[in-house]
Order: structure tokens, then sequence, then C-alpha cells
């Protein structure tokens, strides 16, 4: 399971760093520091999303660790590969809601002024 959860860390690392980098390579290389408003709610979907599901993941690897040492004869039976996939469904269940639920909210907040922001991360 640890290998399993490790594996999953790293994609959720990978795509973190993938929703912004983009962005800020294009605005280094063209000197063009601006992203649309529906560039900027994308980004900030993801964002959470990533940042969300790591926390998740990171809190049921500590749990994974914790199975393993305090009490290790149930640890093949506590967490076992079912018990894993399932838990890694729902950190990204959760982190899915939690990113939905953060970007309604930012849609909901009064705007005034132009729909392109200045910067290359919102």
């Amino acid at each position: 399971p640890m290998y399993f959860l490790l594996s999953n860390l790293s994609f959720i690392d990978i795509c973190h760093s993938s929703v912004t980098v983009p962005k800020m390579l294009e605005g280094l290389l063209l000197e063009r520091k601006t992203i649309s408003f529906d560039n900027c709610i994308a980004q900030l979907f993801f964002l959470h999303l990533f940042a969300c599901a790591e926390i998740f993941l990171l809190t049921i690897m500590a749990y994974d660790r914790y199975v393993a040492i305090c009490t290790p004869l149930h640890y093949p039976n506590v967490m076992n590969m079912r018990v894993c996939t399932l838990l890694v469904l729902a950190l990204w269940l959760g982190g899915t809601v939690h990113s939905l639920v953060q970007t309604f909210l930012t849609i909901r907040l009064p705007y005034c002024g132009p729909n392109v922001i200045d910067s290359y991360f919102c």
C-alpha cells in the first residue's frame, strides 16, 4: 500500500506543478503576463483540486504509517489494497467537491473592471 500511495503522491505533485508552470513559462518567454478570467478560474479550480488532494493523500499516508507502526499484526487486514483504493477514490471525490465549492464561491464574487488579469497566476 505504501508504494501505491507514493505513486499517487508523485502523480499529484506532477499535476500540481503543471497547473501554473506552462503559463509562467509563456509569460517569461513572451513577456505577456496576462491571463483571461476564464483561464484564471480554470487554473484556480485545478490548483485547489491538486492541493486538496495532496493534503488528503498525506493524511492517508500518515494513517497508513500509524497503522503499520502501532498495530503491525493488524496492518495487512486494515490497510489492504481495497481499502487503499477506496481511500484514494475518496480523496479525489473530496478534492473535486472542495474545488467546485471554492470555484463557485469565487465566481459569485462581484467583479468590476477588465476580464484580463495582469499576472500569470491568479
